[in-house]
């Protein structure tokens, strides 16, 4: 199947002044088939749900492969538009590295990435170095004849880099290089209050993508600050293992079985997945 239609769909629900596009973000199939039954218009994967449901920490615990497997059964599992979080791009790196998961990542059914630029508390990649990673992500679609939406990622405030006086200002000059260098949207996750979601969007000319938590704006408020995509991260993940851990608490201590009535009923979800 040509990944173009996907493609050309995923693109148009960034459209800025519409409506957010809104990512509960999956770990497996069977979470993918579940949001998507909830009404999502795309799924999006997430790189900590994943690796936890492998038995891994987040950030690159997994390999290119095992990402891929990944992506490849929440694509099979979905009829809409996926994106694959891809961390740093997986390999050494480098902008052949790079190139490589986006073929990769084309070819097991996605429409869409992020990379993102950091490198764990306290540290980014060069923003020389990052432009050249998101440019080679940026050729190697334009190459495949797919208009993969590329999400990169400025991890600034996530991870606290440099002087919190100059991080905003920091943030816009990684965000304009990255869509210089073929970025579809910026994705600038660790901000929380309004104003400076504001001031994101109003500065930078391209779609841009926050983690939604409680205690942030609403969707209806995101829209009104300029926000185009709103994402859960791993927050749909925590919350689905924070159940089991609520349940298998329940029954190991109490010995009783009432957080079992939360669960979706075993006719709804034999339903679901025999949709496909």
């Amino acid at each position: 199947m040509s990944l173009s239609g996907p493609a050309e769909q995923f693109r148009k629900l960034h459209a800025r002044g519409g409506d957010v596009l809104v990512l509960p973000n999956a770990w497996d199939a069977a979470s993918a088939r579940v949001i998507a039954e909830a009404g999502a218009r795309a799924i999006a994967t997430t790189s900590s749900g994943a690796s936890w449901s492998l038995g891994r920490s987040d950030g690159e615990a997994l390999s290119r492969d095992e990402m891929l497997a990944v992506v490849r059964r929440v694509a099979r599992a979905v009829s809409v538009p996926v994106t694959a979080d891809v961390e740093r791009g997986y390999g050494d790196g480098s902008p052949r590295a790079v190139a490589e998961t986006v073929r990769a990542v084309l070819d097991a059914g996605a429409v869409g990435i992020n990379l993102e630029d950091g490198e764990g508390p306290g540290a980014v990649t060069g923003l020389a170095a990052q432009t050249a990673r998101v440019a080679a992500a940026r050729d190697a679609a334009d190459v495949a004849g797919v208009p993969l939406f590329l999400n990169a990622r400025v991890d600034l405030f996530l991870f606290a880099v440099g002087d919190p006086a100059t991080r905003f200002d920091e943030t816009v000059r990684r965000a304009r290089a990255y869509v210089g260098a073929g970025a579809d949207g910026i994705f600038v996750p660790g901000v929380g209050d309004a104003d400076t979601i504001g001031r994101l969007a109003a500065a930078i000319d391209a779609p841009l993508n926050v983690i939604a938590r409680p205690g942030m704006p609403s969707i209806p408020e995101l829209r009104a600050l300029g926000v185009a995509r709103a994402s859960l991260g791993g927050g749909v993940a925590r919350a689905a293992l924070g159940a089991a851990w609520r349940v298998a608490t329940e029954v190991l201590g109490a010995g009783t079985y009432d957080a079992l009535a939360a669960g979706v009923p075993i006719a709804n979800m034999n339903a679901l997945f025999a949709q496909r």
